[in-house]
């Protein structure tokens, strides 16, 4: 880490010189203007102005690059936070060009602007400053919220279009958690916008680590939807009752974790953690007395209540992995309370 010697000029003003390496680095020339914001651990954080931030670009030829390997490319670029990429070819098949809408519409912000029989460019329009880490995340978990409580009635209910339409919502929640690893790797190397009056750099760090887990909730969630499309499982009303308990303990974990992480609670944290080992004991009274040895149901209605209570058990877990996060969150907050 380099060092810089504070002077004072006029009396009142503070100054001090910027490494010319790094002037040079981001384009900052006599004149610039740069951006000086205070983090809320004394820090400061001195970065170029947006408005004359230029724009990233990225070329990939993608001659003889298809399916998978394609789709790869692109969101690996995407992630790495470039504005613009170009796909280049002495011809870009139809093929190809069906891949790259198809991978715009599973992000947000990136939309083809200009094509042709050999170019295809990308820009992302998406502004940091419209959707920030923290918003994403707690974009992320209504949407995931109303995506296993739908589930369950979905699978109580035997209704096939009520799990479709959560399946489809997964890949809001997939966009969102793609949204927020590029705009936290933007952050981590110099390049994205942190807005301190949202939050700090630790705390967008936080809200990336939270992030996971969220996604993988949302993920059971589309396991447990998928059940009734596959199986219709038939369930009688005392099972049902208990799926419901389960279900409710699980969707009531999942808000504490998340209400403890934005709060920055670590007593409710711990609570989060210590219902994974209840909802064990939840998940044994279930299999014991409605699940194991049971006759009464068919084949496909047994796979489907399996993978359905192991979703709620894993969700409950990641619950308290967010529970985890949050108590780390809390050790340098003066305000919490253990």
């Amino acid at each position: 880490m380099e060092t810089r010697k504070v002077q004072q000029t006029g009396g009142s003003t503070y100054i001090i010189s910027l490494p010319k390496q790094w002037a040079e680095k981001v384009g900052i020339t006599p004149g610039a203007r740069v951006g000086v914001q205070p983090q809320p651990n004394g820090k400061l954080l001195i970065s170029p102005e947006i408005d004359s931030k230029p724009l990233r670009k990225k070329a990939i030829d993608i001659t003889n690059v298809n399916g998978h390997s394609l789709e790869r490319a692109f969101i690996a670029t995407y992630l790495a936070g470039y504005d613009i990429i170009e796909f280049t070819s002495s011809k870009i098949s139809a093929d190809q060009k069906k891949i790259l809408r198809a991978v715009c519409h599973k992000l947000i912000g990136p939309e083809i602007v200009e094509e042709s029989s050999n170019l295809v460019l990308v820009q992302d329009l998406l502004s940091p400053n419209e959707l920030s880490i923290k918003k994403a995340v707690q974009r992320m978990s209504l949407i995931t919220t109303s995506m296993f409580n739908d589930s369950i009635l979905a699978v109580v209910n035997n209704d096939a279009d009520l799990a479709t339409d959560v399946m489809e919502r997964d890949d809001e929640v997939d966009r969102l958690f793609m949204v927020i690893s590029k705009q936290f790797k933007s952050i981590l190397c110099g390049t994205g916008f942190v807005d301190t009056n949202e939050a700090s750099i630790e705390e967008y760090h936080n809200y990336r680590m939270a992030a996971t887990p969220i996604e993988r909730i949302a993920d059971h969630s589309h396991r447990i939807a998928q059940i009734v499309i596959l199986f219709h499982p038939e369930l009688d009303e005392k099972r049902i009752n208990e799926i419901k308990k389960m279900a409710d303990f699980a969707a009531d974990t999942f808000k504490k974790a998340v209400e403890s992480l934005v709060t920055l609670n670590p007593k409710l944290a711990n609570q989060v953690i210590e219902n994974q080992a209840n909802m064990d004991t939840f998940i044994t009274h279930f299999n014991r007395n409605y699940f194991d040895k049971s006759t009464d149901l068919s084949f496909g209605t047994m796979i489907g209540v399996r993978t359905v209570i192991d979703s709620i058990g894993r969700i409950v877990d990641y619950a308290g992995n967010i529970g985890e996060v949050a108590i780390d969150a809390a050790i340098d907050s003066p305000d919490a309370k253990w």
